[in-house]
């Protein structure tokens, strides 16, 4: 996603309940890392059941239950109903290891739930937990906008992000500066 409007807009990133939630939940010194925008078109798919993150802290240890260190905040563009691809998360699926977390899932012992939402509406995940996008039957693109936070010794180099324009950096205040992990150029 590029760092101009209409694309970008500070109150994606720093809205105060927003901040308080992920604040709360992983304390104080977070970072954006990462940022993005889902648009199914009519006729898309399924996608297959995944996460969005792959590795584990601590590799020799994939299953360790750990505090949140990362969260996904999500909210619609347009009004996401059945008809437009909402986003069916498995509750609970990024506290179960991953394979019996999918056969979970496969064998509807814990369902695919969707994710309507309203234009204002917020929704806050887990990265880890199983989910997928569905199919737009509808002829309006469905954006979906989300925000990866993170705790900030948390480095994580596994996808490419967009750089900042320095303009834009230059029109955020200090705190929101500090809360930004994108690189910056001319």
């Amino acid at each position: 996603m590029p760092f101009e409007p209409p694309c970008f807009a500070p109150e994606f990133f720093f809205d105060p309940q927003i901040l308080a939630i992920i604040r709360g939940t992983m304390g104080d010194r977070v970072v954006a890392d990462q940022w993005g925008c889902d648009i199914p078109l009519q006729g898309s798919e399924y996608q297959q059941v995944h996460v969005d993150y792959r590795r584990p802290l601590f590799e020799e240890m994939p299953h360790l239950q750990l505090p949140a260190y990362m969260l996904v905040v999500s909210f619609g563009l347009t009004a996401i109903q059945a008809a437009n691809g909402p986003l069916e998360i498995a509750p609970g699926t990024h506290r179960i290891r991953r394979a019996e977390a999918l056969q979970a899932v496969q064998s509807a012992a814990i369902p695919l739930e969707p994710v309507p939402l309203e234009i204002g509406d917020v929704l806050i995940r887990h990265p880890w937990a199983l989910h997928r996008g569905t199919p737009n039957t509808s002829a309006e693109p469905r954006a979906l906008l989300s925000i990866r936070y993170v705790r900030n010794w948390y480095v994580d180099e596994s996808r490419e992000v967009n750089a900042i324009p320095r303009q834009v950096w230059a029109a955020l205040a200090p705190e929101q500066q500090s809360m930004m992990r994108f690189p910056v150029v001319e």
